[in-house]
């Protein structure tokens, strides 16, 4: 039993930032937050025994003794939100400045409230956002958290902030939590190394200082024989899969038919298809489209298995409308075509039983709530289609809801913030027995202590399996109850998690021993942006190395200077380094601007808001010279002057807004001509020609209408690394050796009679400027255009019936505004 004083209530913690009598004094969290004061530091603790607290202890400390601003962030906007309310709570901090940053809140708002803050709760893509804008600092920042920081892999947004936060903050400190950080020691180091966290500090239910508020969770295997007719349906769909593993083979790529094959080997086949894919080889895109397929019946196969008949069905559902709807894949056509498959659909459209895994649910939950007395139950689920049935199936005989993520889906709804919220405060005050929830309130959520955790089926991630199990065992004994059926993945799943748990926990074992060698590891690997200046090609006094050759030319005539005769046009040398002179056209310009970057001063870039699903804008602003703002641009993805604006795709993309977008590359880049006097379109990647089994003359003649008919440049580069550097040379150039501005809005210039004539004539139904052209050819002046009949405008190239009805709807119409 925890320590009491002399009132038998536990002690407490008195600091002059928290309030009194608010915090339980627990030696073990106090010692987490002693190393955590003093270093960058990983801190593992089981779920529910308070490493938030933890860091609100560190906060505290850092608030009083040095002073700034704090951050914590969480993956999720219930978490942030959770997080708030209980720094509120402890704090003695006036509410208004401990703030929530969440998409829901605008950018403006955002950097208004940033400067008033002391502690700041937000998602970190929203932070990631901010920082990549330019709209809020971390140099006043003296602590940051990041929650659940197993994430900190990959692009993950935390990753990128505490790069900038190691870079831009004059005094940093940060903290990682997780529960569970890693399935092993690589996984581990790797997120200390993304954060910058040089000390680990590991405490499990053995240790003494934590055991005393632990309680054992007692965990049971309940093994479920399914029925005759779902093995029926399984069956089936697995020797559909065979057939396409067979086929695979003879392509050389699938090395066995079995059809439960793992996922490894799965992904294996696809990167060789995609290899063949790169070499131009037909058998990869044949191959890529029955992988896609085995994809798809191996979900259905796990649904039928793990989850529900009624999950199939509903599944089932949706790849009949995905193989009805304009632009379906060959996958989904040929699997609902496939007689097997539609035998399937059948017989589970016709399967009226009780699933045997929800009778066992309502089973358990009875013994519960009914014979042991008990209040609260939670019931996982992976799949959101079985939350949603199983939370029907329950309320006929409890007290259910479901919860689940945001995100919407077709045929699946999810929930607002404020629903997540409602549900969740309804569950603590004891509205309702039964919470049904998908992975959304797996991390972190400081659900209230339950009287079972029920696992619909067994999960095969450490992580998510310990983050769940935490859920309950907290006050009092807990108990946690894993469906498996059997004969399928289910059992499958079950030996993962079994052993990822025990190769994880021995893991964190080991961790608490070895924090001096991790620390050596970690300073090896952790080196300064400024560590590898001069070699990245970012840094304003790096050298740019060419190729160039001295040309000599014979002058022409007696000259003493020497320089007669020789070419004055640039040469690569040129372009390498900073230009002091420019020739560029004197276009004044009225429009509201920022103001033009001197020689050495800041290039500005404005990147559209959606363009960060591509790590470019990221990039540009690690980089100390430039300035990225993050807004909705109207057209193009990047604005890199008042007259060069760029739009960025991939040859997938390209070629898809050529021929079935529903927004065409033409319609955009005329939009960016109507603004820009020069508008680009970045091409990444290869195979431009091999897309769609389109010829290839169909997309030349495509480019060359981009050039020749909207005056539009067309640069391919290899992928996003290739564009950063792209779009940095030439926004260096337009702003610093051409002397321009950057403007949202584009350069306003006079246009001839010619040009404003054509522009006139395309706005009518968005006939666009190759049509105006030829109306004013055959017609002459814009005011014949507008008097002429269907049949006399049909008289000009390109003009059709189609195209005659909708001008003459535009021209002839009333106007009702």
């Amino acid at each position: 039993m925890a320590t009491t004083d002399e009132s038998g209530d536990p002690p407490k913690i008195e600091h002059p930032l928290l309030e009194p009598d608010f915090l339980e004094r627990r030696l073990y969290q106090l010692k987490l937050a002693g190393t955590a004061a003093n270093h960058h530091t990983l801190v593992c603790l089981p779920t529910g025994l308070g490493k938030t607290t933890v860091s609100l202890l560190v906060t505290a400390r850092r608030l009083e003794e040095v002073g700034g601003k704090s951050v914590m962030l969480a993956p999720t906007k219930p978490l942030v939100q959770q997080h708030a309310e209980f720094y509120r709570e402890a704090l003695q901090i006036p509410d208004e400045e401990i703030v929530v940053f969440t998409g829901d809140v605008s950018p403006d708002d955002r950097a208004a409230l940033w400067e008033e803050a002391t502690v700041i709760m937000a998602t970190p893509q929203v932070i990631e956002n901010d920082l990549v804008g330019s709209r809020v600092s971390l140099a006043d920042v003296t602590h940051i958290t990041f929650d659940e920081c197993h994430r900190a892999t990959g692009n993950y947004a935390y990753n990128y902030i505490a790069e900038r936060y190691h870079d831009d903050a004059r005094q940093p400190l940060v903290t990682g939590m997780s529960a569970s950080p890693g399935g092993d020691e690589e996984a581990i180091l790797e997120v200390c190394e993304n954060l910058g966290l040089q000390e680990v500090e590991v405490m499990t239910e053995d240790d003494a200082d934590v055991a005393e508020f632990t309680h054992d969770t007692d965990v049971e295997w309940e093994r479920i024989d399914l029925p005759e007719a779902v093995l029926e349906i399984r069956d089936a769909l697995n020797e559909v899969i065979k057939d396409r593993l067979e086929s695979l083979k003879e392509l050389g790529i699938a090395a066995s038919t079995q059809p439960d094959q793992s996922q490894k080997d799965l992904n294996r086949m696809r990167a060789e298809l995609q290899q063949l894919i790169n070499s131009d080889q037909s058998e990869g895109f044949e191959g890529m489209s029955i992988h896609a397929e085995v994809m798809k019946l191996r979900q259905a196969v796990t649904l039928v298995e793990t989850q529900s008949v009624e999950a199939l069905r509903r599944y089932f559902d949706r790849q009949r409308n995905q193989a009805r709807s304009s632009g379906a894949s060959k996958a989904s056509q040929r699997m609902v075509s496939d007689p097997r498959v539609r035998e399937s659909m059948r017989k589970a459209e016709s399967f009226d039983e009780l699933h045997p895994k929800y009778r066992k649910t309502r089973m358990l939950l009875a013994e519960t709530l009914g014979l042991e007395g008990g209040e609260r139950v939670i019931v996982f689920t992976e799949s959101r289609d079985t939350a949603e049935a199983l939370t029907d199936f329950l309320s006929e005989s409890f007290d259910a809801k479901r919860f689940v993520g945001q995100g919407d889906r077709e045929g699946s709804d999810g929930m607002t913030q404020t629903e997540q919220k409602d549900v969740l405060d309804d569950f603590r005050a004891g509205e309702f027995e039964v919470l049904v929830s998908t992975s959304v309130a797996e991390e972190g959520l400081d659900v209230p202590e339950v009287d079972l955790v029920l696992f619909y089926e067994p999960v095969p991630t450490a992580i998510r399996s310990i983050q769940r199990k935490g859920r309950t065992g907290r006050q009092s004994e807990g108990r946690v109850v894993v469906l498996m059926a059997e004969d399928t993945r289910d059992e499958a799943y079950f030996w993962i998690s079994q052993r990822r748990e025990k190769e994880m926990e021995s893991e964190l074992r080991e961790l608490k021993g070895m924090a001096d060698d991790l620390k050596d590891e970690l300073d090896d690997s952790q080196q300064a942006l400024s560590d590898f200046d001069g070699e990245t090609g970012t840094d304003d006094e790096s050298e740019v190395k060419v190729d160039t050759r001295q040309v000599e030319v014979d002058a022409v005539g007696d000259s003493s200077s020497g320089n007669e005769g020789v070419s004055t046009q640039p040469g690569l040398e040129d372009y390498a380094g900073d230009a002091n002179s420019s020739d560029a056209e004197d276009d004044s310009s009225d429009v509201e601007t920022h103001e033009p970057a001197a020689e050495g001063d800041q290039i500005a870039i404005v990147a559209d808001q959606r363009e960060m699903d591509a790590t470019i804008a990221r990039d540009l602003s690690r980089r100390d010279e430039i300035d990225i703002t993050l807004e909705t641009l109207e057209v193009g993805d990047y604005v890199l002057s008042d007259r060069v604006v760029v739009e960025r795709k991939s040859v997938a993309d390209f070629v898809d807004s050529l021929v079935g977008s529903d927004r065409s590359m033409f319609e955009q880049v005329g939009s960016m001509a109507r603004h820009y006097s020069r508008p680009l379109v970045v091409v990444e990647g290869d195979g431009l020609y091999e897309q769609r089994d389109i010829h290839p003359n169909a997309i030349r003649g495509a480019l060359s209408s981009l050039a020749v008919d909207f005056d539009a440049s067309i640069l391919r580069t290899e992928g996003e690394d290739e564009t950063t550097e792209l779009l940095a040379v030439i926004a260096g150039r337009e702003q610093q050796t051409s002397d321009r501005e950057v403007s949202v809005h584009g350069e306003k210039q006079a246009k001839t009679l010619a040009e404003q004539q054509e522009y006139v004539v395309s706005s009518i139904a968005e006939i666009g400027p190759v049509t105006a052209r030829s109306l004013l050819e055959e017609f002459g002046t814009v005011e014949a255009i507008m008097i002429a009949s269907e049949d006399e405008l049909q008289a000009a190239d390109g003009v059709g019936q189609v195209t005659a009805e909708r001008m003459r709807e535009v021209i002839g119409s009333d106007y009702s505004g």
